[in-house]
């Protein structure tokens, strides 16, 4: 039996009917409702693979407002936790760049280490979780290779083995030294039950430290997080989680509108340079373990004068090929481009939501598969829907119509749709292709 086909948990069910009409992408219960992109998922867990394997992969999910690119992303999210995975996930803000002269770069790490989750801590906030479940493994197996019992010496000291080669592989990184001694401090303060100190850490990896003279002295190390290495910091991470028994990191900073959205030219172009350090470390194997995934609009990307594209390195790297066009993508390429879902992708969505509705609230559901199919007309034959149309808006009046016909037992859904809000009139602004299409869609 699919995830499909089982019944949605009350809770699930109605975390994800109220994200979805108010606009937003549930961080739960995606798999009940996911519809196609089957190829773009399937080009990006391939990409998890390589990741999974001590490579390293970069990739922008490009599409317009309500298109689906959050969709995606989360449901990539919960796909990789599945695998062992950890994920960190940011949006970008006026706050959170990559790069700032306020700290906007440091925002985006902390928000990333704050919204660090795996499958058991899903809800993010799983740095302590991580770091403590990493030692108690650790003496798990020297435990079971040794066969010393808890607080016999020599078991600490077997203990101390395996946690110096972890520390000593991190080292050998950039800054590597000084997050090798940190994790050493953690793993001592966790013995000797020091909560104070693991706190200390705690707050020191979080990036929360504003001088270097403060770490020094709670810490005994002389330097911290920056805004100009927040990004060597993180390639830290993504080693240090696979030694720790994860199957590596992923990154996902969506909303990089808000970049080319910056007035000052000059500081965009810091930005667009930090990402290119970004894209450059993972295609030539100075990142490892590591998984990059950026969300933006098109615009964000293609307007030459305060987008992706503005920045030459970039354009030169990313621009299409001459031989992509819509319907025939390179999902191979570092950029992924959104195409609109199908009228049939968003009737098969609307079933399920129908099916979802129903069961939270307890009723038999009335909508036939033929009121399916003329809200579906409704929506797409609006004028200039072919252009613009998004699933985000055909799914959000969809679960008005739902929720008006449950609570207005007496209306029907031939009702709502000619309404005046709903009415679909034949106009000439239709263009005859789009009217052949809607001809052809039948259930």
């Amino acid at each position: 039996m699919t995830a499909t086909e089982r019944k949605v948990p009350r809770r699930i069910a109605q975390t994800v009917l109220n994200s979805l009409k108010g606009g937003v992408v549930p961080r739960i219960g995606l798999p009940y409702i996911t519809v196609g992109r089957k190829s773009e998922i399937e080009a990006l867990l391939h990409d998890v693979d390589i990741v999974s394997e001590g490579g390293a992969s970069f990739r922008f999910i490009v599409g317009r407002y309500g298109s689906g690119k959050s969709f995606l992303l989360q449901t990539i999210r919960n796909y990789v936790m599945d695998r062992g995975f950890i994920v960190a996930d940011a949006d970008l803000s006026p706050e959170r760049r990559l790069q700032g002269t306020h700290g906007q770069g440091l925002a985006t790490y902390r928000e990333l280490i704050r919204n660090l989750a795996t499958k058991t801590k899903p809800e993010g906030g799983a740095l302590s979780l991580v770091l403590d479940k990493w030692i108690s493994a650790v003496q798990a197996e020297a435990a079971a290779e040794t066969g010393l019992a808890p607080g016999d010496a020599s078991l600490a000291a077997a203990v101390d083995g395996r946690i110096v080669a972890v520390t000593r592989s991190v080292s050998e990184m950039v800054h590597g030294f000084e997050f090798a001694r940190l994790l050493s401090a953690y793993y001592h303060a966790y013995l000797a039950g020091d909560d104070e100190t693991k706190a200390k850490v705690t707050k020191w990896f979080r990036g929360e430290y504003a001088t270097k003279t403060e770490a020094r002295q709670d810490l005994g190390v002389g330097i911290v997080i920056t805004d100009e290495d927040w990004y060597d910091y993180l390639k830290l991470f993504a080693s240090f989680f696979r030694l720790a028994g994860y199957a590596g990191m992923i990154i996902m900073i969506d909303e990089l509108v808000n970049i080319s959205k910056i007035p000052n030219a000059i500081t965009r172009q810091y930005n667009y340079e930090k990402m290119l350090t970004m894209y450059n470390d993972t295609l030539q194997g100075k990142a490892q373990y590591l998984g990059i995934l950026m969300g933006a609009t098109p615009q964000a990307v293609e307007d030459k004068r305060r987008g992706i594209y503005s920045y030459e390195a970039l354009r030169s790297r990313l621009a299409e090929g001459k031989f992509s066009r819509p319907g025939a993508r390179d999902l191979l390429a570092p950029i992924i481009r959104l195409e609109p879902l199908t009228a049939e992708e968003m009737l098969v969505l609307c079933e399920k939501l129908a099916a979802m509705h129903a069961d939270l609230y307890g009723y038999a559901r009335s909508l036939t598969t033929d009121d399916l199919a003329g809200f579906i007309r409704v929506e797409y034959g609006r004028i200039g829907a072919d252009a613009n149309i998004t699933p985000r808006e055909v799914i959000r009046d969809f679960i008005e119509l739902l929720d008006l016909l449950y609570q207005h037992p007496g209306m029907t859904a031939a009702q709502l749709l000619e309404s005046d809000e709903f009415a679909y009139t034949k106009s000439e602004a239709v263009s005859d292709e789009a009217e052949g299409a809607f001809a052809e869609f039948t259930i």
